[in-house]
């Protein structure tokens, strides 16, 4: 699959955030901070027609503002590859080219990853952080929240391994859901990937 090594962008929350201003960094270990603030992660795929697969990696504080921005180099399945990975292909692409990969790009260790498709759940086998998939929630939609829960208009369903600290998830997110829609920085990774393409 091409862009699996060295194809990795990042860009500080500092920096101006084009195509241009991304870095190529090599990949090490999150390390997380003792002190700082608290960060929360919003981890998604975006397909881009011919190109490939982006995945972007968007941390913010309880605010909702940007600590760090990670992306990969864009990443293209061949047909020999698709038959050779068959039914494992989204396990390997989401959770550990992608996933795994700008997890350990950052340099804070967030409260929670925050997903917005269901194949990058798959990145919970790669890391120790909780992961949960959030979705919009219709209102009185009880089936929808099953195994998780609202979280003003998103749905929050954390990962099967996860699923037994549903209350400590709910606590971790109220700060963050209170100043921001849990749905819109998926957005934003979106935006950035776009305006990325375009320099």
């Amino acid at each position: 699959m091409d862009g699996t090594d060295g194809g990795r962008r990042d860009v500080a929350a500092g920096q101006t955030g084009h195509g241009r201003s991304m870095e190529q960094k090599t990949a090490e270990p999150a390390v997380g901070t003792a002190a700082g603030p608290k960060a929360y992660g919003f981890l998604t795929a975006v397909e881009s027609g011919p190109h490939g697969i982006f995945g972007g990696y968007l941390l913010v504080d309880a605010l909702g503002r940007p600590l760090e921005f990670h992306c990969t180099a864009p990443v293209k399945v061949s047909r020999a590859q698709q038959i050779l990975f068959g039914s494992t292909l989204q396990s390997h692409l989401h959770g550990q080219q992608i996933g795994a990969t700008l997890l350990a790009e950052a340099t804070v260790a967030p409260e929670i990853v925050l997903i917005d498709s269901q194949p990058m759940l798959h990145v919970r086998g790669h890391t120790a952080l909780p992961v949960a998939l959030v979705r919009d929630g219709a209102a009185g939609d009880e089936a929808a929240i099953v195994g998780g829960f609202a979280v003003g208009g998103a749905v929050v369903s954390p990962h099967a391994s996860d699923a037994g600290r549903v209350d400590d998830l709910r606590e971790r997110l109220t700060e963050l859901a209170a100043a921001v829609d849990l749905r819109e920085p998926f957005e934003r990774i979106r935006a950035a990937i776009e305006e990325a393409q375009r320099h």
